[in-house]
């Protein structure tokens, strides 16, 4: 502690020794207050001012003449919005031409403009239509000369609006009034008229027994008619279902026609009956494969080292050939050379023709996949669609490599067809070639597929069926060469290979003859090479797969030993109705279209006379009938309860109301009336905390910022570090010594600036002494955090301090609601020092709410403690660091 003030004490003693000094302190104390004071003062009261903000008025209105029954008034609303605004001083209402309003907006002459056009009181006077139309002002405003302009000018622009819709509702409430006026005085007149009519409805109603009688009797004669119309009406009906019978009776004909049909698809389920043995012994095989489902994986896994062994042998061929290009180059030796590679190298050539079927099986098993993959994809969904997504990647990726592979066994084929002698393999080339084109096709259809799935579309069934015709159409083709694969091409892929060799070995005395057999046999290795490459690839994937595979085959196998007796008892079920019930089926329905055929047509002819004579003479009887009965079911109860009703609704009236008090109510003031319908509602404003003017309102921010900046200006003049220190001070003892420096300044500070906005500026404050008093509070936690920054952290701490003051002048709600900010400075407004700055001393300019007081103390407070902790921890380990860091910047020439 003693430390502590020694440097306290020294440091004033060397102020008060440099008058320079001393004076650059009494500048530090005073300078922050002037940021405030000249804020403050020039944001004092601006909305008292706004009789110079100059809008333009353009007047183009014509009047209209508004008629209506005994309504014929003429009106100018623009003239009087003209009249208006020229008495109204809350703005500067400037009346110009159209054009001068247009280039003066546009200028910055007029801060905007309001056009009045010439259909404005027209419009108005359509109120009194059958559509009426709303009349518009056109309010045009430049946002570039001033932000807050705008919203001043549209506010004005409202008022006007608002001035001529209270005058329009008070005129035309008038007008409604006057017009209940009238309507009572005519009803006054027509009092006797009105009392004769309710004596005629009161007579009415007691002869409306006499004329119920009247029609109960002409009911009864209308009951006789359906002991007449009963028997024409089943004529007539049957008449209306001579088409449903015609359709019956073609569609018997039909089903005779379709007979054959019929039989044939039921002789097909009895020799479906004799292959059940057939069908169930293959059912058998499938649980038989599932059952020894291992043994497949072993024989893949021989597969995949076969074609790794084959793969070997070639690559050691190739490995070959370039001694033996080399010897070729010698020219005497190649011969020998040459029959020595084939030798030794013969086992290459014999894996050629089991390389190609094996790719040629691969790629079938590719086309198979893409065709069972289209079928599932018609079931996507939100659920399965990345699986789907990964599904089409995969086969992209296989079609590619399918598309290489084909590419590969043609290029092979060709060479080899060259030996053939007799062009054997030219069709099987023409298929690779074909199926090769169809791969490409496929992985470009896969390709659309897949980026709609991803852009959350569903595939078109037009893109699944020509994808499933690709893929169907390959694997057909595919099939086809495998079929004859083993008698027909690998004898000629042999019969080529054998031709090749044996050319080569040949060619003892013809040395350039065999050099140029070299990039044959060369191609033919390298095309083996990479098709056994193909078919390690796709084994290896179809062993990725077997566990896929294998959990079908047992969901197949356990399905077909579920559901084999029932589909059994099916088969057997509809071979018995073939051969017991349907030779009986089939002569009713050859029964049953002889009679369509020879009998329905004179029938049809008879029933139709007979609805003819029903419908042209019985309709005319009935009609005068109905039509009396229909007077008294329908209308004679509407008329009987109109009677009534208006007899009880004259009565109900004559009890509730008297009609000469309802005359009176229609001749009331009419003046009256319409100041009421004007303005209904009157609002009543009871002010919160009132503050009389916008800069006082204003006070607690600038306050709060001018005592921000003043640490701001202490840190960038005086230095936090002390010289000459007596021995045994610390890093700590530094670090309160100079900071009760600092606060004793900002002590000023805060009471100079609190006292000018009292004193000078007049500003409201509702409890003086505690705003001074939480001012110099605020000083201290402020100081307090930008003296740690710049102790601990050296110049950065600078950065630290101003990166920290721009984000508190926009995220700590001083001008605007922090509500109406962005959610970047919603988010960082409880942790800034500011918030709750701000916010104090409003509690003290517009009157003390004792808990809100308290909570901003509590986190001053805490933002305090949170400073002196950070001094406590950090000062000495980052004590060295800071010291190099000025020191390094020091060797700028630039930075202190």
């Amino acid at each position: 502690m003693k430390h502590i003030f020694q440097i306290y004490r020294n440091d004033w003693i060397r102020i008060f020794k440099v008058p320079m000094a001393l004076f650059l302190v009494v500048g530090l104390m005073i300078l922050p207050s002037l940021y405030a004071w000249f804020n403050i003062k020039a944001s004092w009261d601006p909305y008292s001012n706004t009789k110079d903000i100059e809008i333009a008025v353009v007047n183009k209105d014509e009047g209209t003449f508004i008629q209506k029954g005994k309504i014929n008034k003429k009106i100018d609303v623009g003239k009087e919005v003209v009249k208006s605004l020229k008495e109204n001083k809350d703005l500067g209402w400037t009346f110009v031409s159209e054009k001068e309003a247009k280039r003066g907006v546009r200028h910055g002459d007029y801060y905007a403009s309001l056009v009045i056009p010439k259909d404005f009181s027209k419009k108005i006077g359509t109120v009194l239509e059958e559509n009426p139309q709303k009349p518009q002002i056109y309010y045009s405003v430049n946002e570039k000369i001033n932000a807050v302009a705008p919203k001043i000018t549209s506010k004005g622009a409202s008022n006007v609006t608002e001035q001529v819709s209270e005058k329009f509702v008070k005129t035309a409430t008038k007008s409604m009034f006057e017009e209940f006026n009238r309507i009572g005085i005519e009803l006054e007149k027509e009092l006797p008229t009105i009392r004769n009519f309710e004596n005629r409805v009161f007579t009415l109603e007691e002869k409306l027994p006499e004329i119920e009688d009247m029609g109960n009797k002409a009911l009864e004669i209308e009951q006789k008619l359906p002991e007449i119309r009963e028997q024409g009406q089943k004529v007539v009906e049957l008449e209306e279902k001579l088409p449903e019978i015609q359709a019956a009776g073609q569609s018997v004909l039909k089903i005779e026609k379709e007979l054959p049909k019929v039989k044939e698809a039921g002789n097909e389920i009895i020799e479906l009956q004799k292959k059940l043995p057939e069908i169930k012994s293959a059912g058998d095989r499938v649980v038989e494969i599932d059952q020894n489902f291992y043994k497949i994986e072993e024989g893949l896994n021989k597969a995949l080292e076969d074609a790794k062994k084959a793969n070997e042998i070639v690559m050691k061929a190739q490995s070959t050939l370039p001694t033996l290009e080399n010897i070729a180059n010698k020219g005497s030796e190649f011969s020998q050379g040459l029959n020595d590679f084939l030798e030794k190298n013969e086992g290459a050539f014999n894996e050629v023709a089991p390389v190609i079927k094996q790719n040629l099986v691969l790629l079938n098993q590719t086309a198979k996949d893409v065709a069972g993959v289209t079928e599932e994809l018609k079931n996507v969904n939100d659920e399965n669609r990345a699986t789907y997504i990964e599904t089409l990647s995969a086969l992209e990726t296989r079609l590619s490599s399918g598309i290489d592979a084909a590419d590969r066994t043609a290029d092979l084929l060709t060479k080899l067809n060259e030996y053939t002698g007799n062009n054997a393999l030219a069709g099987v080339i023409n298929k690779v070639n074909n199926v090769k084109d169809s791969f490409t096709n496929q992985r470009e259809a896969v390709v659309n597929i897949e980026n709609a799935l991803k852009r959350g579309e569903q595939p078109s069934s037009e893109a699944l069926d020509r994808l499933n015709t690709l893929a169907t159409e390959a694997n057909s083709t595919l099939s086809n060469v495998l079929a004859n694969y083993d008698s027909s091409i690998v004898p000629a892929v042999n019969s080529g290979l054998d031709e090749l060799t044996e050319n080569a070995k040949n060619a003892n005395n013809a040395v350039q003859t065999a050099k140029e057999k070299l990039p044959d046999i060369k191609g033919v290795l390298n095309d083996a090479s990479s098709g056994l490459q193909y078919g390690q690839q796709e084994l290896t994937s179809v062993q990725e797969r077997l566990p896929t595979i294998r959990a079908r085959i047992h969901e197949a196998a356990t399905t077909i030993s579920s559901k084999m007796d029932d589909f059994t008892n099916a088969v057997n079920s509809g071979a018995a109705f073939v051969q017991n019930d349907l030779p009986a089926v089939e002569a009713q329905i050859h029964k049953a279209a002889d009679f369509v055929n020879n009998d329905l047509p004179q029938a049809e002819k008879e029933i139709q006379k007979a609805a003819d004579l029903v419908q042209t003479k019985l309709p005319e009887v009935e009609e005068t009938v109905h039509k009396i009965a229909n007077l008294v079911r329908e209308d004679l109860p509407d008329l009987e309860d109109s009677v009534k009703n208006a007899a009880d609704k004259i009565r109900e009236f004559e009890g509730e109301n008297d009609l000469g008090d309802i005359i009176e109510l229609l001749k009331n003031d009419v003046q009256k009336e319409s100041d009421f319908f004007t303005s209904p509602v009157q609002l009543k404003e009871d002010k919160q905390f009132p503050i009389p003017n916008y800069g006082s309102a204003m006070t607690p921010f600038y306050t709060a910022l001018c005592l921000w900046v003043g640490g701001l200006l202490l840190i960038s003049l005086l230095r936090v570090d002390v010289e000459d220190v007596q021995e045994g001070t610390k890093g700590m003892h530094i670090y309160f010594g100079r900071l009760l420096t600092f606060l004793t300044i900002g002590f000023f500070q805060a009471l100079i600036v609190t006292l000018g906005d009292l004193f000078i500026l007049g500003s409201y404050v509702a409890e003086p002494t505690a705003f001074v008093l939480s001012a110099i509070f605020i000083s201290i936690v402020f100081l307090t955090i930008i003296y740690t920054f710049v102790s601990v952290f050296g110049n950065i701490g600078k950065a630290f301090a101003i990166i920290l003051l721009v984000l508190q002048i926009s995220g700590s709600g001083g001008t605007f609601p922090i509500q109406t900010t962005p959610p970047f400075f919603q988010a960082i407004n409880p942790f800034l020092p500011f918030t709750y700055a701000i916010g104090l001393l409003r509690e003290t300019t517009g009157g003390i709410v004792r808990d809100i007081m308290i909570h901003d103390i509590l986190f001053l407070a805490l933002f305090l403690l949170i400073a002196i902790l950070l001094a406590f921890l950090l000062k000495k380990p980052l004590s060295g660091w800071a010291v190099n860091v000025a020191k390094k910047a020091k060797e700028s020439k630039i930075i202190h």
